[in-house]
């Protein structure tokens, strides 16, 4: 009996994982922007026992979100080491895209910032990093045009993947068809025209992912 925790502390348990599971369904549905007294009303529990548990949104994100990610982070590393960088990068993407679209808070959590979440921060970095690492390969291979940049790509996806809610209410795999001629637009090919204007720096990229985020009710 001495190894037991206190009934308190049981129950203390129980509401968090209560809480956090719930939060886990709402956002998928909602996204990250969910009210959060309609989460402490799911889930059976006064707002008060929610804020103490989750002082803020980032918090129950980052509990939320922590160890749901491992499949992208796994996609990402089976396509750096793909023989060919082409085929590494389309799979990756595609896998990228099938998670946006069968869930908003992952959609959310892929596509814009929120300050403070550190789950959120790690999957953005090794989703660059992926990125970073194929773009090279692939330009190294000659698949990828040479004027490509890192954020002119991840801007790009983040422009869509925004618009993938919206392309599923009309058809589950609406997603598929811009994706594809995305990727058609990042091949390399003797008539292909050199990019206009300035591509952005990460500080910029960085600046215009937190404003896709700016309205989000904390």
């Amino acid at each position: 009996m001495g190894d037991r925790a206190p009934a308190g502390r049981r129950d203390a348990l129980r509401n968090r994982r209560l809480l956090a599971d719930t939060a886990r369904e709402v956002f998928a549905e909602q996204g990250l922007d969910a009210p959060l007294d309609e989460i402490a009303r799911r889930a059976g529990v006064g707002n008060a026992t929610l804020y103490r548990h989750f002082p803020s949104r980032a918090a129950l994100v980052d509990e939320v979100f922590r160890d749901a990610l491992t499949e992208t982070t796994a996609a990402g590393e089976r396509a750096r080491t793909a023989e060919d960088a082409w085929t590494g990068l389309t799979q990756y993407l595609r896998t990228v895209f099938a998670g946006l679209a069968a869930d908003r808070g992952t959609n959310d959590l892929m596509t814009t910032s929120l300050e403070g979440v550190t789950s959120l921060e790690s999957i953005h970095a090794h989703n660059r990093e992926t990125i970073d690492v194929l773009l090279r390969r692939g330009r190294e291979q000659g698949t990828v045009r040479p004027d490509l940049t890192t954020e002119d790509l991840l801007f790009t996806l983040a422009a869509l993947g925004r618009a993938v809610p919206a392309l599923t209410t009309a058809a589950p795999d609406a997603w598929l068809r811009p994706l594809t001629l995305l990727l058609d637009g990042l091949r390399a090919g003797p008539a292909t025209p050199p990019l206009p204007a300035p591509a952005l720096t990460a500080d910029q990229l960085g600046e215009v992912l937190l404003n896709l985020g700016a309205h989000r009710r904390r």
